[in-house]
């Protein structure tokens, strides 16, 4: 431990504060607490009153019968006592605080590194204001101190850790308690009396300490699929590169600690309370293909310290699988194509035939569709006929297509094997007209 010295320059200047009728003589400030008033002076107190006229009767508290001092309008009043002046039927109550006789007596100080806090012990001591007010009771003026470190701050433009000066203002006494900072430092402390007088006084600090806390700002970061302002058949498509809740699969999910003063860390991804994976790296991606609600958790670590867990909620929605009846490819800008509206779709592939029984077209990715052409050329107007075949992120590990008929008595009996198994067919009519 480093043994430092508190240095003390007191620079005088004109600042006056005033109780009704009193004027501080020399580099004083005014204070007030609990109604009370109180002045602070940089050394040698002194008063006097604001006008020369009149009877001048001073008195020291809880005295108020017997003056101490009568006619002169100054008056030498002593460290941490209570006066009365009466003059002209005015009376003007204050107390006196010498701040010669409050300067912190520190010759060191110890600093404990936690994982949470700094406790910072200083050997020495801090001076209390104690005083009793008019009725004699005793109280005491709140000491103040202004601690200042280097510590780091999350930018979330840049998502990333940038230098910042942490300050804090505590009550001033021998042991301290601040935040823990998790890149090195030294603890600057600042009297708040010497700050009111304006004394450039050395500053009371610690030597350079080496962290042990740890800081961390997880993140999940969404693989988008376009913008908002772009038109998406696939309903809950992921826009946003925070939305974690309630998205069409497959959903691309960058999950990042984002930590300073880290050794080690423990990622568990849960599908209801069942382990799917743990991941010890910073960052890590996972696709979620299977529909579900789930919950990623991170714990962060050092030699020293560890960071409670932080958990993130993931839903993928259920599937889902809507065909229109009628698309109008006429250039306008709307209905143009023969598109599903989908949801959660990890297989799809879709036929459409004309009314002779000849496949015209066919695609296997439900964000796409047909857009009314036959080898580049439009087709005629009219219905023809789809054949869709589908399973949803939602649909059993072993699930199968199956006949017709028999696939069409599950969905009448809502059998749960079909549960995200589409096995759609019908008519589609293209429309033309005018746009």
């Amino acid at each position: 431990m480093r043994k430092l010295l508190s240095v003390l320059v007191v620079v005088i200047c004109a600042i006056s504060c005033y109780a009704l009728h009193v004027e501080c003589v020399g580099n004083a400030a005014q204070l007030t607490n609990q109604g009370d008033t109180l002045l602070l002076f940089a050394s040698k107190p002194e008063v006097k009153t604001l006008q020369s006229v009149g009877e001048v009767d001073w008195y020291r508290l809880p005295d108020t019968i017997n003056p101490i001092q009568t006619g002169t309008d100054y008056l030498y009043p002593e460290h941490g006592e209570g006066y009365m002046l009466k003059k002209n039927g005015m009376r003007d109550v204050f107390w006196v605080f010498d701040y010669d006789s409050l300067r912190p007596a520190i010759i060191g100080i110890d600093a404990e590194l936690e994982c949470e806090n700094t406790i910072l012990t200083l050997e020495g001591e801090v001076p209390v204001m104690d005083y009793r007010s008019a009725n004699s009771q005793k109280r005491t003026y709140p000491r103040m101190c202004r601690v200042t470190y280097q510590s780091a701050a999350w930018d979330a433009e840049s998502e990333t850790w940038v230098d910042s000066v942490a300050v804090e203002e505590m009550k001033f006494s021998e042991e301290l308690t601040v935040g823990a900072s998790p890149v090195v430092t030294d603890y600057a402390i600042s009297d708040m009396l010497a700050e009111q007088l304006q004394l450039s006084e050395d500053t009371l600090r610690t030597e350079l300490y080496q962290p042990v806390a740890i800081k961390a700002n997880p993140l999940t970061i969404t693989t988008t699929r376009g913008k908002i302002s772009e038109k998406s058949n696939e309903v809950n498509r992921p826009y946003s590169e925070d939305d974690v809740v309630n998205m069409s699969a497959p959903l691309e999910v960058l999950f990042k600690a984002n930590a300073i003063n880290a050794d080690y860390y423990l990622w568990k991804l849960y599908k209801g309370g069942e382990l799917l994976l743990t991941r010890s790296e910073a960052e890590h991606r996972y696709t979620f293909m299977e529909h579900g609600q789930y919950r990623a958790v991170v714990a962060i670590s050092n030699y020293d310290c560890a960071l409670d867990s932080v958990e993130f909620d993931i839903s993928i929605s259920e599937s889902m699988l809507l065909v229109p009846n009628v698309f109008t490819p006429n250039g306008d800008g709307t209905n143009d194509e023969f598109r599903v509206a989908y949801r959660s779709i990890k297989e799809f592939h879709c036929w459409v035939y004309n009314r002779w029984g000849f496949l015209v077209y066919e695609w296997s990715d439900p964000a796409k569709g047909w857009d009314g052409t036959i080898g580049g050329k439009p087709a005629a107007e009219g219905a023809y006929f789809y054949v869709i075949r589908a399973l949803g992120t939602d649909a059993a590990a072993d699930a199968k297509y199956t006949m017709k008929p028999v696939y069409k008595q599950k969905v009448k009996k809502q059998d749960e094997s079909i549960i995200g198994v589409y096995q759609l067919s019908g008519s589609i009519n293209l429309l033309r007209g005018g746009k």
